[in-house]
């Protein structure tokens, strides 16, 4: 199975804000831009892939400012590491500015996704090699995420936790 970047298969989503999609405050409702993170994500995961890849957990999301109603939304979805089935998935979200143009950051989340089979049995995935600074942060952190998740699921030892531990050393 040949190793694969993230720019192999980033997805970029945009779209706009439309009435209906909205809340009393005539802001995107927050369930709306989750499932939009979603296909996002699934696309990816897809690509990278190339299987059948299901939703296995919503690790983290931030909505760090409002979307109003008539916005554009991007959102930028790329592998940040994989393990043996899974791939772990950050999406990041903008709006754009209507009359500037001016990309603005108002969120952010990490999704985990499972390549299985037609019967749904997981199945191996390719392994993703960081580009960018950017890319290798997000893969340090993902094994870090992954070691906390393993350990509060009562799976992994915290003295077995290597990569989480180093973070707490004293030198």
């Amino acid at each position: 199975m040949q190793d694969k970047k993230p720019s192999d298969s980033v997805t970029v989503l945009t779209d706009l804000v439309l009435p209906g999609e909205t809340n009393p405050l005539n802001n995107l409702f927050g369930g709306e831009l989750l499932a939009r993170i979603d296909r996002a994500a699934s696309i990816t995961a897809r690509r990278h892939s190339r299987r059948i890849c299901v939703t296995a957990s919503v690790n983290h999301v931030a909505f760090n400012r409002a979307i109003p109603l008539g916005a554009v939304v991007t959102i930028e979805a790329r592998v940040s590491r994989t393990f043996t089935s899974s791939m772990e998935i950050v999406s990041d979200v903008w709006t754009e500015d209507r009359e500037t143009g001016i990309k603005n950051s108002v969120g952010q989340a990490i999704y985990t996704f499972v390549a299985v089979d037609d019967t749904g049995r997981p199945v191996e995935v390719p392994q993703v090699v960081p580009e960018t600074e950017e890319d290798k942060k997000r893969f340090e952190a993902a094994l870090r995420r992954k070691q906390l998740s393993l350990i509060l699921a009562g799976k992994m030892k915290p003295a077995d936790a290597t990569e989480l531990k180093a973070l707490f050393a004293v030198e």
